[in-house]
């Protein structure tokens, strides 16, 4: 019988790089001469997944967000993980903005991903969802590659991590 070897299609972002990152935007942005005096802030949530900027208008929120997405750059921290939601009006006047986090795949994108894998019609590839990741197994290396490949041409929105390689 011949072996099955595997891997799992996720997605992620390292939380201790995002709040370096966050951190480092607010070094520059409370050193920035057209930052001098007005009340601006970052507030990273962990564990709702989530960044709040607040602005005294929504110029200088844009401009934080610039800051923002450079030092993620920097930290090697995906871009297409993190999702910008409306600007709202705070108080005084001010501006605030949520960017949620995605860490792991929604069931949605899971689901995504299997039809994705059924509809190139790739025999003997199997994919299976649990939970947050998408487990792709195949008795050949070859297809898996091939699999890693097609993934990477389709965009679901995040950046998709492969891992767990495991051979029986």
């Amino acid at each position: 019988m011949a072996s099955t070897s595997s891997f799992d299609v996720t997605t992620g972002v390292d939380f201790m790089e995002v709040h370096n990152a966050v951190d480092q935007a607010t070094k520059e942005i409370t050193q920035r001469y057209d930052f001098k005096g007005l009340k601006v802030s970052f507030a990273l949530d962990p564990k709702e997944k989530k960044i709040t900027i607040s602005a005294p208008d929504e110029f200088k929120l844009k401009a934080m967000w610039d800051v923002l997405q450079s030092k993620m750059v920097r930290r090697q921290v995906p871009l297409k993980n993190l999702k910008p939601g409306k600007v709202e009006s705070a108080a005084m006047g001010g501006a605030r903005q949520e960017v949620a986090i995605q860490d792991g795949l929604t069931s949605d994108m899971a689901r995504d991903i299997v039809r994705v894998l059924k509809d190139a019609k790739l025999r003997r590839v199997q994919a299976a969802i649990q939970g947050d990741t998408v487990r792709v197994s195949s008795p050949s290396k070859d297809d898996l590659q091939g699999v890693i490949t097609l993934l990477k041409g389709n965009d679901f929105g995040v950046e998709l991590k492969f891992g767990n390689y495991r051979s029986n």
